[in-house]
């Protein structure tokens, strides 16, 4: 059985420059992370080019029977890798959290497997005869964030794999040891070579989206990253796949019940205490349930504990870095200083270990506000108050992003009517943020371009190649 101890031993640096990784919820030190260097990331590279022939070779039958074989793997060391994630991301064991997101690991990798891609014959009238086949890319740069390590790791490689293509993983600074963790799993299965990670800085990230030898880069993250990528792999013509920034609205109608959504608003607002690129970051409330929307919201999320993640209690854990605490800080005392009204929270503890930022919620706050127009990515939501419909839709509209949105309405139809004139990639009638392997997900405007899972993020990690005769 596969401990803590055991998981952090199978991927402790052994030579080579390394660093210490701390909690984020106490200051204690986790472990080591290897620093790689571009000599490194370009030797991963090259290990993975002469792998790929040979995994690809193998078929889909058997590249699926060898993935499902390691989500079996990663369901045998399911509780170590949490608890190796909750130490090193800072989210709570329980809730939408560290056992969730080991869960969604094995999950996706599975669906990704077991997903099927036919061949399709795209004209067959008895004169022309012409069939759309997806071959293997090549090699695949998987770059990761901080927020989700190992389940967007995943939703990254195991397309990738499948579809025939050799990995490298580059994950985040702050959280390299959940994603070596999650590797070393799955390569107890994999051949040698196919799926590697390389853990360096941001001039290790550049060479990989510029790597000659790299055919196609998927990157989760900041709008502003996604933009170095796409001109750092213009003079190789990459393929690219970007999930980047969101600041998703949720629009309340006025024939809601508050009380029966409010759980589900405070879920689709604070995952992850709010570190998750698809929650809910602005909230627009009709003003005939404006009071009571707020009065409900407020409820719920005072009953949600909040703490170290290895108490089995905690649902709500600290932000995962001090850099994204002080966004969150700085974003609501601008606030503050505009005379919003801080319902609750707004005011961090200054003797308290870690970087724990209170859940908070503003009410009573204009839309030009900085808090409403820029990503806070963290547990502080804005709720705005408006009383025409076609002005909500306005107002969320109103930014250079679109990655989701949600509508809640008493009446279905209604709510559909009124997310068709969102742009945004996904529209949620009644929840937020929620996915599935079999559904696609991605994002428009400045939020990135591509798909992910099911049919069509299968497609997106091959070379489609039309045999017309």
């Amino acid at each position: 059985m596969t401990t803590f101890d055991s998981l952090l031993a199978d991927i402790a640096p052994d030579t080579g420059e390394s660093r210490e990784i701390s909690n984020p919820a106490t200051g204690e030190v986790v472990g080591r992370a290897p620093v790689h260097t571009v000599d490194d990331l370009d030797a991963a590279v090259a290990t993975a080019r002469a792998a790929q022939p040979g995994w690809a070779a193998l078929g889909h039958a058997k590249r699926s029977e060898l993935m499902l074989a390691a989500a079996d793997a990663i369901d045998a060391s399911a509780e170590a890798l949490a608890q190796l994630l909750t130490r090193e991301q800072g989210k709570p064991l329980n809730g939408p959290n560290a056992r969730f997101e080991v869960g969604g690991a094995s999950a996706w990798l599975r669906a990704a497997a077991s997903t099927p891609l036919e061949a399709e014959t795209v004209i067959d009238d008895g004169e022309s005869h012409a069939v759309l086949h997806y071959r293997p890319i090549g090699v695949v740069g998987a770059i990761g964030p901080w927020n989700w390590p190992m389940m967007i790791s995943v939703w990254q490689f195991a397309p990738a794999l499948r579809m025939g293509n050799t990995v490298v993983v580059k994950p985040s600074e702050y959280t390299p040891l959940s994603v070596l963790a999650l590797v070393s799993v799955i390569n107890s299965v994999l051949p040698e070579g196919v799926l590697q990670v390389v853990t360096g800085d941001r001039e290790v990230g550049a060479r990989l989206s510029s790597h000659p030898d790299i055919d196609k880069v998927m990157f989760t993250g900041s709008t502003a990253t996604g933009k170095a990528i796409i001109r750092s792999s213009a003079d190789t013509v990459k393929r690219l796949t970007l999930e980047l920034g969101g600041n998703d609205a949720g629009l309340v109608l006025p024939d809601v019940d508050p009380a029966a959504i409010a759980q589900d608003l405070f879920w689709g607002a604070f995952i992850n205490t709010g570190q998750t690129c698809a929650a809910m970051k602005r909230l627009y409330v009709h003003d005939s349930v404006y009071d009571a929307v707020v009065d409900e919201l407020a409820a719920v999320a005072a009953s949600m504990p909040m703490g170290v993640g290895t108490d089995e209690n905690n649902v709500l854990g600290p932000l995962q870095n001090k850099a994204q605490f002080d966004i969150v800080a700085r974003l609501v005392e601008s606030a503050k200083a505009s005379g919003a009204r801080v319902v609750m929270g707004g005011n961090p503890d200054a003797e308290q270990p870690g970087y724990f930022y209170p859940t908070t919620l503003v009410a009573d706050i204009d839309n030009d506000n900085d808090l409403v127009q820029h990503e806070q990515f963290g547990p502080a939501l804005p709720i705005i108050r408006y009383s025409d419909v076609d002005e909500a839709v306005a107002m969320a509209n109103g930014l250079d992003v679109g990655l989701g949105a949600s509508v809640w309405s008493g009446d279905r139809d209604a709510a559909r009517d009124v997310a068709a004139r969102i742009e945004a990639g996904t529209v949620w009638i009644n929840s937020h943020g929620g996915v599935h392997p079999m559904i696609p997900f991605g994002g428009v405007k400045q939020s990135g371009y591509g798909l992910e899972f099911g049919v069509e993020g299968l497609k997106a990690l091959g070379v489609p190649q039309v045999i017309n005769g």
